[in-house]
């Protein structure tokens, strides 16, 4: 059973990167004409994308750094910490906050986290040390580090911010340098996806299962609906989101096969 996983899972990923070899392509001579053919400023699940794309993500963050550290503590109560710093860091957001993106994140950041140390106080943090680690390795490895180092190497325009000839306009594959500009790769995407490792505890459950089905439809569809949000409201270009789920799914690849096909951790409660 578990070979049979680990074929299937393969073979998603290569599959998921040969697409995205094509279409790294084939946006390379295509993303202006794209954008210009979708871009809605105004669009109403554009800007809901804009304003609310990054929180289940924070959200996550939130509960996997509180948990990974937590899981270091052997006093269960004690365990949980971390967790009222998280809860602490989504008051002073909500306070210091002035606009709606910041405020939700603080909420984002206070009320989950509550219920998820609620529905977990009498669980030890330390079963679930292998997944939160790999969740909280995507978020430091790929929107932290990765995203953040390319927008300034790139220095990208984004589509909404090129005058009226699109003279500012290049291809994803000329990189200008240090120009203030930060098109490409996509953040929100790269936030988008952080939910990407919750596909693994899913694996209990056969694909026909319920919860598995809506929770893989919920996972994937939250990353694509992100990231087509930001190309909606010319905050960025197809080839911008294409790399940023590209990378998230070879991150995300990666970390699974190091943490969970080389060894008995398969059978632990978090797989």
């Amino acid at each position: 059973m578990i070979n049979i996983k680990r074929s299937f899972t393969n073979k998603i990923f290569l599959f998921s990167m040969f697409l995205w070899i094509i279409l790294a392509v084939i946006f390379g001579f295509t993303d202006l004409e794209i954008s210009r053919a979708v871009v809605n400023e105004s669009s109403n699940w554009g800007n809901f994308g804009a304003v609310f794309g990054e929180i289940p993500g924070y959200t996550l963050i939130a509960i996997s750094l509180a948990t990974f550290l937590g899981g270091f503590i052997k006093k269960l109560h004690y365990q949980k910490i971390p967790a009222y710093i998280s809860i602490v860091v989504g008051i002073i957001f909500i306070i210091l906050s002035d606009d709606v993106t910041g405020t939700t994140t603080g909420y984002g950041l206070i009320f989950p986290v509550i219920i998820y140390v609620i529905i977990t106080w009498k669980k030890d943090w330390s079963t679930y040390r292998t997944l939160s680690g790999v969740i909280s390795l995507l978020t430091i490895i790929h929107p932290l580090l990765i995203v953040q180092l390319m927008k300034i190497i790139w220095g990208r325009v984004r589509f909404r911010d090129l005058s009226i000839g699109f003279i500012e306009y290049t291809p994803w594959f000329f990189p200008q340098g240090i120009t203030g500009h930060q098109s490409f790769p996509s953040g929100h995407t790269a936030m988008g996806w952080v939910l990407l490792p919750i596909l693994i505890p899913l694996r209990r459950w056969e694909w026909k299962h319920p919860i598995r089905l809506i929770g893989t439809i919920l996972i994937i569809g939250w990353g694509i609906f992100v990231g087509l949000s930001r190309i909606v409201v010319g905050a960025h270009y197809a080839s911008d989101v294409l790399f940023s789920s590209g990378i998230a799914i070879l991150i995300s690849y990666l970390l699974y096969t190091k943490y969970y096909q080389e060894g008995p951790i398969l059978n632990k409660i978090d797989t």
